[in-house]
């Protein structure tokens, strides 16, 4: 058994996952692993690149030999592709579109599979995404599913747009959201689903604060020492 567990946190855009891990490994003193930016990290090379995102052995192709490594700069870890910092660039709406698509490819959740869990395996992490508890670590110790109402994950999105001085239209930004859920949970493989034994956390209507307070009760619980 492992000294420290594995927090896998998973749940669709806008439900807070990303700003509540963050949080959660700096209260707990784990690594926390966007695995989010892994997927964006591919896509933002396909584009760079002028692949067509519709064609998987390309897409993978110009991921295949990349070194992808996280840092931790400042503000928390930064992404970094063959030591390049990609942190600013992985996270427009483009980019976010095309993640979406290029996770569905067999292909490319291979190619991050391993590198997933061996950013975990020791334990003492937090990990966030969309199948972490699912496929990722299927046997974490602790698995949370977050989720929020659409209304309010789209206000999120767009506030979060905004601001980073992204414009954005709060319709459009609701319409992207249900598009990117429905494409997550509708894929083949590795769909965004709550895993059977993750806890389901709403956190509409709550405060960053109280949903921390609620997550860190349970995972002390289950620490070893």
């Amino acid at each position: 058994m492992r000294n420290l567990p594995i927090v896998a946190i998973d749940g669709p855009a806008g439900s807070g996952k990303s700003t509540v891990a963050k949080a959660l490994a700096k209260r707990l003193q784990f690594v926390h692993v966007d695995t989010g930016a892994l997927y964006r990290g591919v896509a933002w090379l396909a584009i760079r690149k002028g692949v067509e995102l519709g064609v998987e052995q390309d897409v993978v192709a110009t991921s295949s030999g990349v070194k992808f490594e996280f840092r931790y700069i400042g503000d928390g870890n930064h992404l970094f592709l063959d030591g390049e910092d990609v942190a600013n660039f992985i996270r427009t709406e483009e980019v976010s579109a095309a993640a979406s698509k290029v996770s569905a490819f067999p292909g490319v959740r291979s190619l991050l599979l391993d590198l997933q869990r061996s950013f975990g395996k020791t334990g003492g992490v937090v990990l966030e995404g969309r199948d972490i508890g699912t496929v990722v670590f299927p046997n974490a110790e602790l698995k949370f599913f977050l989720f929020a109402s659409p209304q309010e994950r789209a206000l999120r999105r767009h506030q979060e747009l905004k601001a980073k001085g992204i414009e954005s239209d709060l319709d459009s930004v609701a319409q992207d959201l249900a598009k990117r859920d429905h494409q997550d949970s509708t894929r083949a493989i590795a769909p965004l689903k709550q895993a059977a034994d993750a806890i389901p956390v709403d956190t509409s209507g709550k405060t960053i604060e109280a949903v921390l307070d609620q997550l860190e009760a349970l995972v002390r619980q289950r620490m070893v020492y």
